[in-house]
């Protein structure tokens, strides 16, 4: 029924969106001075008041009290209440400010195996997103703009690939594996860690041996929701689909549709494809990621499911001495950023535990390369929280302590510099390198080297070193591949 003093019918959804619509193109503060509220909004103006905005559409809008009830919000309706950021890049793309936390993992007790009757489905079923632009230009989060209101339900090709992952996230629970869930195991319903950091979110575990593991959440990924907003609320078309239908996903999982597209092809030479596909054959490397993509029957890299999901493609050659030539780089990074982090908070720990990898392997043979086979793949928790936490904090450490630098000339009398920064032979998966074309260097004895302000950035020394990249040990990478390991090939 309608309530005058709401503004809407908390019964009906198509009511309480018609008047969720009228708040498009307000902000945070036109919707404090409509509603006479202007006394008690101090709080939600605290930029670091998480979830301060939604509280006051909750409250101030809405007219209901934020509470933390696993039923939906608006419980007669069945509607549940999100309210989230996006931001626009530099290209002008939209994306996502942030996941999208539907409800708390319970620790304390069994958790629910039937999707259909758990709380994250009773979060998710119909949800009244309403995306504001978080414009960080802007001196006050009152001033930032809502732009999209719409009900969501995930559609129902979505849907079978976030029952898949809910189920994957629960048998790791029941198995007592809590601890070794991470964003990277699944593809659009993750599993985020809550709480301010790793010691004070760590809780025994219900299952199992009662191994402390980190509170988490069921969570749309923010890659998810960057491509809901872009695609299912602005309306960006799209057809660059792996997946055509949604039988296909309600029969076999993502990896094995993807195993079977590729299975077709093994064996095949790049010449081969290049012929098949009317390419031509160059031999450079977009030459191989190109015939990946075809092969997958996709434009490029950014086919849907990878871009809801945040699967990077990785085009892996392997020469016939079963080495892979090159180490796998990532984007560089700033000594000063790097040493204000703590792993668990910081860029790389992040990229290893939100993002997968597809590999699309390649073999050579003789001058061509051969399909070799595919997978995806994400980093081990052991070896995420083991391994490269120890490298990772090795490397802060002499960054922040002290860089020591060795001249050397060589017979031509030209000038480099060794660091004592561990090298590849010494780590096991990471390893640190120039990410710049050139070397540069700036010393605090008024010594310089090659062009500072473009290749090289500032040390907690106050030197200043030629920038630099985190990378894969290549060694490391093979050891990983299913498609030679199946073959008993010496690696």
């Amino acid at each position: 029924m309608f309530d005058a003093k709401l503004g809407y019918d908390p019964a009906n959804p198509e009511s309480i969106a018609d008047y969720a619509a009228r708040l498009e193109e307000k902000t945070f503060l036109d919707i404090v001075h409509e509603k006479g509220h202007e006394k008690n909004i101090e709080g939600y103006a605290n930029k670091y008041r998480k979830g301060g905005l939604g509280n006051l559409l909750e409250e101030i809008y809405f007219g209901y009290k934020a509470n933390s009830n696993q039923e939906a919000d608006f419980a007669e309706a069945g509607v549940e209440l999100k309210t989230t950021p996006y931001e626009v890049t530099k290209k002008g793309e939209l994306r996502a400010g942030e996941r999208l936390v539907l409800t708390m993992i319970n620790y304390d007790g069994p958790i629910e195996i039937d999707f259909y009757k758990s709380h994250a489905w009773e979060k998710m079923r119909l949800i009244l997103l309403i995306y504001y632009w978080r414009n960080k230009q802007l001196e006050s989060n009152l001033l930032y703009k809502i732009k999209y209101v719409k009900l969501f339900t995930p559609p129902e090709t979505d849907l079978e690939i976030i029952k898949r992952d809910y189920a994957y996230i629960v048998q790791t629970i029941r198995e007592g594996r809590a601890h070794e869930l991470s964003e990277g195991d699944t593809m659009y319903l993750g599993a985020c860690t809550k709480g301010a950091n790793a010691e004070k979110s760590t809780v025994p575990q219900y299952y199992g041996e009662n191994i402390p593991a980190r509170k988490r959440a069921f969570c749309f990924k923010n890659s998810y929701m960057t491509y809901v907003l872009n695609h299912y609320i602005a309306g960006r078309s799209s057809d660059n689909s792996i997946l055509k239908d949604s039988e296909t996903i309600k029969q076999k999982s993502f990896e094995d549709i993807l195993e079977e597209l590729v299975s077709k092809y093994i064996g095949m030479s790049d010449k081969e494809l290049c012929d098949k596909f009317g390419r031509e054959y160059n031999n450079n490397k977009a030459q191989w990621n190109d015939l990946a993509y075809r092969i997958l029957g996709i434009r490029d890299e950014h086919a849907d499911e990878f871009e809801k999901a945040n699967i990077r493609v990785k085009t892996i050659r392997i020469e016939e001495n079963n080495k892979i030539r090159e180490n796998m780089s990532f984007p560089p990074f700033k000594f000063m950023d790097l040493v204000r982090e703590d792993f668990d908070d910081s860029t790389l720990h992040n990229y290893f535990d939100e993002t997968r990898l597809f590999f699309f392997v390649w073999k050579k043979d003789g001058d061509v390369y051969r399909v070799k086979g595919c997978q995806l793949w994400n980093m081990s928790h052991d070896d995420l929280d083991v391994t490269v936490r120890n490298e990772w904090e090795e490397y802060k450490r002499i960054i922040q302590y002290g860089v020591k630098f060795t001249k050397v000339l060589d017979k031509a009398g030209k000038v480099s510099f060794k660091n004592n920064l561990p090298n590849k032979s010494e780590t096991e998966i990471i390893h640190v390198r120039p990410h710049a074309i050139k070397a540069a260097y700036r010393f605090n004895n008024g010594e310089e080297y090659g062009n500072v302000d473009r290749d090289a950035n500032i040390l907690p020394s106050g030197e200043y070193m030629t920038t630099q990249s985190f990378w894969i040990n290549n060694d490391y990478v093979l050891k990983q591949l299913k498609c030679i390991k199946e073959e008993g090939e010496n690696i």
